[in-house]
C-alpha cells in the first residue's frame, strides 16, 4: 500500500474529484519519532508494557483456548500487576509493546451513525502497539495522530469499529480529547455482497478512464447511503451545504452501476460542449480518430451527447466524424439493394449542388424519397452504411453537414 505509485493514485484520485487538502500532506513513515516517543512516555508510565513471547507461544496459548472452547486471545502473561512474577524471556525474542488496556468497566460511545455502542473491557485483550521490530501498528498511529491534530470527528466503514473502543482506552490513558465516531456501513456490490475488486474499478481513476465525470461521482457517492429528500442531482456546493450526519442510513448502502451510468449521462447532457470536447478528445485518438482533420469537436459533441452516457461513449458516438469506418459486406448486402441504387445516385447529384446546410439537406433527401416512392428509413440506412460506416448515428441531415459535402458525396459515388 505505502509504494510511491500507490500513494500518487490516492492523490491523482483526490485531484480528479477536486477534493483538495487544506493542510499536509502527512506521511505517518514521517512520523515515526512521534509515536515512538509516545510509547516510550507509555512505557515508563506503566500504561504500556514489554512483551517477550514468541510466535510459536501465542499460537499454542490460542490452540488451547479453542480446544477449551474459550475465544483465542493474548492471556496477559506478560502484563504487569502487583505481586505478579513475569516469565523469564526466552534467548533471542524480541518484545512487542502492548498497551495495558483497563481490565475492568466499559468502554462506550455514542455513535452518531449507530447509536451507543458499548464493550466490556474484559473482552479486549492487550493491543501490541508497536512490532519487535520497534515500528508502530496501525491502530495506535491513528490514535496519535487524531490526538496530535485535534481531530474532533472519526467518520468511516464499519469494519473499525471493532478498534474505536481499544482507540478510546489509549487516547484516554494519554489524557486525549476523544472525538466523536460515526461509522458508515458498508458498500455492497450490484450482487448485493460486499463491493470488492471483482466488481469493477479498483481505483478512482478507473472511473476516469471509463469515461466519467468528477461531478457526478461526487454526486453518486454522496447519495451512497446518505439523502436529502428527494434530490438525485444536486451540485458540490448543495452537497456542503445540506450535509448531515443524521441523514445516513445504518443500514448497508447498495452501488449499482446503472444507477451512476445515469447520472453521468444527465452531468453530460448539461455540460458545456467545449468542455466535453477537451474530455473526448484523448478518447478520440485513442480510437483512431483525427479531431483535428474533421468537424468543430465541442459541435459534434452536441450533436451526440444525447446518446453518451460516458465520456468512451460520446468519442464512439464521435469517432465516424474523424476517421474513414468502412462498411461490413454483411452491412453493404443489408442495406444497399440493387432497388435503391438510383435514389442514391439522384441524391448524390442533389447534394453536390445544394448550398451545405442541414435544411437544404432534409429537402434533397425529401425530394429524393417522393421522386422514388420511398420512406425514410429505406434510403437513410444505406446513406449511414456508406457515409459512416455504421447503421446508427444521430440525425441524418445533421451527420452530413457536419462530415461534408466533400466526403459524403464522394463516399456515395463510390458505390455507385
Amino acid at each position: 500500500r505505502s509504494t510511491p505509485e500507490a500513494v500518487q493514485a490516492i492523490l491523482d484520485g483526490m485531484a480528479w474529484l477536486d477534493l483538495n487538502h487544506d493542510e499536509g500532506l502527512f506521511y505517518q513513515t514521517q512520523r515515526l519519532y512521534r509515536y515512538k516517543e509516545v510509547i516510550e512516555q507509555m512505557l515508563a508510565s506503566g500504561q504500556a508494557y514489554l512483551c517477550y513471547c514468541s510466535p510459536e507461544e501465542l499460537d499454542n496459548m490460542r490452540e488451547a483456548q479453542r480446544t477449551r472452547g474459550e475465544k483465542p486471545r493474548y492471556d496477559g502473561r506478560w502484563r504487569p500487576e502487583s505481586g505478579k512474577s513475569l516469565p523469564v524471556p526466552l534467548s533471542g525474542v524480541q518484545p512487542v509493546v502492548r498497551f495495558k488496556n483497563p481490565t475492568e468497566g466499559t468502554v462506550a460511545w455514542k455513535d452518531l451513525v449507530k447509536g451507543t455502542i458499548e464493550f466490556a473491557n474484559a473482552e479486549l485483550d492487550d493491543l501490541i502497539i508497536a512490532r519487535a521490530d520497534g515500528t508502530p501498528t496501525y491502530n495506535f498511529c491513528v490514535v496519535v495522530d487524531d490526538w496530535d491534530m485535534q481531530i474532533t470527528h472519526v467518520i468511516r466503514g464499519d469494519d473499525h469499529v471493532n478498534n474505536t473502543p481499544r482507540q478510546i482506552n489509549i487516547l484516554r490513558a494519554l489524557g486525549a480529547e476523544v472525538p466523536q465516531y460515526a461509522h458508515l456501513s458498508m458498500i455492497l456490490g450490484d450482487d448485493g455482497t460486499k463491493l470488492s475488486k471483482r466488481h469493477g474499478a479498483v481505483s478512482v481513476m478507473q472511473y476516469f478512464e471509463e469515461g466519467y465525470l468528477p461531478e457526478a461521482v461526487i454526486n453518486y457517492l454522496a447519495r451512497l447511503g446518505w439523502s436529502h429528500g428527494d434530490a438525485e442531482l444536486f451540485s458540490r456546493e448543495q452537497f456542503v451545504q445540506w450535509f448531515d450526519l443524521d441523514h445516513i442510513t445504518p443500514s448497508a448502502a447498495q452501488f449499482n452501476t446503472e444507477k451512476l451510468r445515469w447520472l453521468n449521462h444527465q452531468y453530460i447532457k448539461a455540460a458545456d460542449d467545449a468542455r466535453l470536447a477537451g474530455l473526448v478528445r484523448p478518447f478520440l485518438i485513442r480510437n483512431g480518430g483525427n479531431p483535428d482533420d474533421g468537424p468543430d469537436l465541442a459541435t459534434v459533441c452536441a450533436l451526440v451527447k444525447e446518446r453518451a452516457a460516458t465520456i468512451v461513449e460520446l468519442a464512439d458516438a464521435a469517432t465516424l466524424f474523424y476517421r474513414t469506418l468502412h462498411p461490413t459486406p454483411e452491412l453493404l448486402a443489408q442495406h444497399v439493394t440493387p432497388e435503391v441504387l438510383p435514389a442514391l445516385a439522384e441524391l448524390a447529384a442533389r447534394l453536390e449542388a445544394l448550398a451545405w446546410e442541414r435544411t437544404a439537406i432534409s429537402t434533397a433527401f425529401k425530394e429524393t424519397l417522393a421522386a422514388h416512392g420511398l420512406k425514410m428509413p429505406k434510403l437513410a440506412m444505406p446513406v449511414r452504411v456508406l457515409v459512416t460506416g455504421e447503421p446508427q448515428t444521430p440525425a441524418i441531415d445533421a451527420t452530413l453537414e457536419l462530415i461534408g459535402r466533400d466526403k459524403v458525396v464522394s463516399r456515395l459515388k463510390a458505390a455507385l
